[in-house]
Parts: C-alpha cells; sequence; structure tokens
C-alpha cells in the first residue's frame, strides 16, 4: 500500500505539511537534548493555538532563537526580547517569549546535573509507552506520566509546562506512541521504539 493509500490518524488532514510531519515525526522517538528542548519550547508556544500554526511558523522559530541554542537563548535580553516582539514569522506572545528565555536556563541547569534525555525519558522508564487506541476520542489529553512530568520540570523553573503541553510533547517525540492502531504509522513507531536504551530508573517512582 503506497502512502497516498494509507489509513492515518484523522487529525492529520490532507495539508502537505501536516501530512508530512505525521508520516515521518510525530512518534518518532527522540533523545537528542536540543531537539527536546526545541519539541519543549514550542509547545509552549503551541498552548490555545492549532499545532499547525507552529508547524508553518517552525523555521522562523529556529532561525529566531538561533536554533534554539539554550546557551544563546540563555543570554537573551531585553533588546532580543523586544525585536522578537516585532516577528512576524512567530508568535508574538510576550509570556511565550520571556518564558522559552528562562526555560533554557533551566534546561541549561538540568543538562548540567541528570541530563535533560534522561531525565525526561525517565518518566516513561526509557521505553516508549505502547498505547492502542482505536480512535481519536479514546484518548486523553492529560496521563499520570505527563502530570508528573509537570511537576518536576515546574520545580525545576520551567514554564507553559503544564500537563496538556507535556502530553502533547510526549506524544510527538515518541515518549508514547498514540497513533491510533488503524493508522500505518501506529506499527512502525512501534518498531521504532524498540531501539531505546532504558535508564536507570523511573522518575515516577522518585
Amino acid at each position: 500500500m503506497s502512502k497516498a493509500q494509507a489509513t492515518r490518524c484523522p487529525w492529520a488532514g490532507t495539508d502537505p505539511l501536516y501530512v508530512a510531519y505525521h508520516d515521518e515525526e510525530w512518534g518518532v522517538p527522540k533523545t537528542d537534548p536540543r531537539a527536546l528542548f526545541e519539541k519543549l519550547v514550542l509547545e509552549g508556544f503551541q498552548a490555545g493555538l492549532a499545532w499547525i500554526t507552529i508547524l508553518r511558523k517552525r523555521e522562523a522559530f529556529r532561525a529566531a532563537f538561533d536554533n534554539f541554542d539554550a546557551e544563546k537563548m540563555a543570554r537573551y535580553g531585553q533588546r532580543k526580547v523586544a525585536s522578537l516582539l516585532k516577528d512576524e514569522g512567530i508568535v508574538r506572545h510576550r509570556g511565550k517569549i520571556e518564558a522559552a528565555i528562562s526555560n533554557a536556563k533551566a534546561f541549561i541547569e538540568l543538562e548540567s546535573g541528570p541530563g535533560v534525555s534522561q531525565f525526561l525519558w525517565g518518566f516513561v522508564d526509557g521505553k516508549p509507552k505502547q498505547n492502542a487506541y482505536r480512535q481519536m476520542t479514546d484518548m486523553p489529553a492529560v496521563t499520570p506520566e505527563s502530570t508528573a512530568m509537570a511537576k518536576a520540570l515546574k520545580s525545576h523553573s520551567f514554564r507553559f509546562c503544564g500537563p496538556t503541553t507535556l502530553h502533547a510533547f510526549m506524544q510527538s517525540v515518541g515518549m508514547v506512541n498514540d497513533h491510533l492502531t488503524t493508522c500505518f504509522r501506529h506499527a512502525e513507531c512501534a518498531k521504532l521504539g524498540k531501539a531505546q536504551p532504558r535508564p536507570r530508573g523511573s522518575m515516577l517512582r522518585g
């Protein structure tokens, strides 16, 4: 069966950009700290908006935020904030922009400790959780894992990282496989998940 004939999660719709994101990125396990940080920031900007809005602006975001280099972002001052607020290519929301900068500082501190990848993946014991939803209405917006992650990140001074935002983050970076069982990507992402290394412990158990 060709991709054109494949059954997808209904949220992918028909927009070529969204379809490509669904087919190639969403649910693929990511462990690179920079990639995880980018997703955290973009999911924060997405709050209250449709993800396709962020997806269409992603390249502009990357250009505006130095490709989500946390070290550079942590040094942004008020002049940079003012510049970002004038950038029509991104979401011009002062609170979210300032949160992205403070989150960069929190990210650096977390990376210097347990390590961002191990810390975040610890909430699913280092292996993608394989769900088996048959329809979108079966899927929760918040899970115990995303709630625990939100609490932990808040304790590390992260902002715009609530349970709903983090559940979307966990879905997108493959910590949970939430492709519907009828979607051709469910089996493919499940296979990719088998290669994930297991961390030393679970964050949920402390």
